[in-house]
């Protein structure tokens, strides 16, 4: 079990990618702001990875204690970013610590709040390596004022993909499971549905260097139907999932822009870059250009400001003058469906982090006696409306949001399996947040997440579902 975000998304990403069941930390440690600070949510923070780098396995040892089927990683694993990665508050520093005590309160949700999230894994800032670096000049303006220190790229994400761990045994057992006559699904579920970013990456490039073979190639020849396409968003890890899920969301007739949804709203300035990297690596061509030859009008232009990864980062402040004059804005520009001002709500919304974005709303509601999610939805309609209010929601409860995206996906006539598939391995990438979800699945609709995917899934692809959310 992976003790390190992932989506988030975060995704959503939501999750934006810190210790098995992300235990709450004693006041002040690890960044974690003080109570009622702007925008923060209660104090069930989810702490930051306390991450090093893992040492290689000795001679004979394998797995490493603690690490293999699904239990977490020890702790200095991997190399990973240092504290305060991975969403957790930064320390309260002059220049964009805590505002003054006479200022506390704005963006906090009331005191247990059931199922307000804790600082989320948001996706963290550009690695210094080339590729992921600061993006081009771009059309809309400068980042936010007190935009802070870069916020760390989530796991996967970042500039070390692989880890030098002893993955001889899985290799085997993967291998084994697709050998000869017939398919052992089940030893195909056992390894892979546990592992986190670094692991599954580590697992696939060295299966392809070892046997002169290709994972996502055999696990194609070799399986089918949806346990087939979970397996190899799988395979693929985090990123380059996000990637194919991107690409395939684009091709051909139409757009399917819930998936554009799921994987670029509400991210970090960081997994962006990389995301267009890896797309460009991937496919020889960037991501901008394939989303404004299926995107038109507001919609195009709202993703163009999504892609140009300008928003502010975690560590920003939420400044109480700042607030009231973007509730101000808002108001202003959302007015009526004749006189409002899309481009400019969409400028704003997305170039906020999510404590700015809680403070918003509750600035909103306050002011307005409405919520804000109410004014969008009033307002706007289509893709731009769904992006806008996927933004807020996860802002606002991540885990409560890629909840309602699950049940998005099995709800109405027949079940969207792509959709479903995506939504749970992005998901499943962090067990912590993967927990959360579940429990705010069992909250928001009263059954438990488990239960409903045996009702909509059958076979191999219910069994690796159910493996992926457990």
């Amino acid at each position: 079990m992976s003790q390190y975000p992932g989506q988030g998304y975060q995704g959503g990403y939501g999750a934006p990618p810190p210790q098995q069941g992300w235990n709450q930390p004693p006041p002040g440690q690890y960044g974690q702001p003080p109570p009622n600070q702007w925008g923060q949510p209660p104090s069930q923070g989810y702490p930051p990875p306390q991450q090093g780098q893992y040492p290689p396995p000795q001679q004979g040892q394998y797995p490493p204690p603690q690490q293999w089927g699904g239990s977490p990683a020890p702790p200095n694993a991997y190399g990973a970013p240092p504290p305060n990665a991975y969403g957790a508050a930064p320390p309260q520093q002059p220049g964009y610590g805590a505002p003054p005590p006479q200022q506390q309160g704005w963006g906090a949700p009331p005191p247990g709040a059931p199922g307000y999230p804790p600082q989320q894994p948001q996706y963290g800032a550009p690695s210094p390596q080339p590729g992921y670096g600061a993006p081009p000049p771009q059309p809309y303006g400068a980042p936010p004022a007190h935009s802070g220190p870069p916020t760390q790229p989530s796991l996967g994400y970042g500039p070390m993909q692989t880890a030098n761990i002893d993955v001889t045994r899985d290799i085997e057992a993967i291998r084994k499971a697709m050998k000869g006559f017939g398919t052992d699904e089940k030893a195909l579920i056992t390894v892979m549905s546990k592992k986190d970013p670094i692991q599954m990456n580590t697992i696939r490039t060295q299966f392809d260097q070892r046997l002169m073979r290709n994972l996502i190639a055999d696990l194609e020849k070799e399986t089918s139907g949806y346990f087939e396409k979970g397996l190899v968003q799988i395979a693929r890890g985090p990123l380059a999932g996000d990637c194919w899920t991107l690409y395939t969301a684009m091709k051909g007739l139409g757009t399917k822009e819930a998936a554009l949804d799921d994987v670029l709203v509400g991210r970090s300035n960081a997994d962006i870059n990389a995301i267009k990297t890896e797309y460009q690596r991937i496919f020889k061509k960037s991501l901008e250009a394939d989303l404004r030859g299926d995107l038109s009008a507001g919609t195009e232009q709202m993703y163009m400001m999504i892609a140009s990864a300008r928003r502010a980062e975690d560590s920003a402040p939420v400044i109480p003058q700042q607030i009231e004059a973007d509730v101000t804005e808002l108001n202003r520009s959302i007015g009526s469906i004749v006189t409002k001002n899309s481009s400019q709500v969409c400028d704003l919304l997305i170039s906020r982090n999510d404590a700015q974005l809680r403070a918003i709303a509750q600035a909103y509601q306050t002011r307005f006696r409405t919520s804000l999610l109410k004014a969008i939805k009033d307002k706007f309609s289509g893709h731009m409306e769904d992006a806008l209010v996927l933004l807020i929601a996860r802002a606002v409860n991540r885990p409560e949001a890629e909840a309602e995206r699950l049940e998005d996906a099995m709800s109405g006539l027949g079940t969207k399996d792509d959709l479903l598939v995506q939504r749970v391995v992005r998901c499943h990438w962090d067990q912590g947040f993967m927990r959360q979800v579940s429990d705010a699945y069992k909250r928001k609709y009263g059954k438990s997440l488990v239960k409903r995917i045996e009702g909509e899934t059958r076979g191999d692809y219910e069994k690796l579902m159910v493996a992926c959310v457990q």
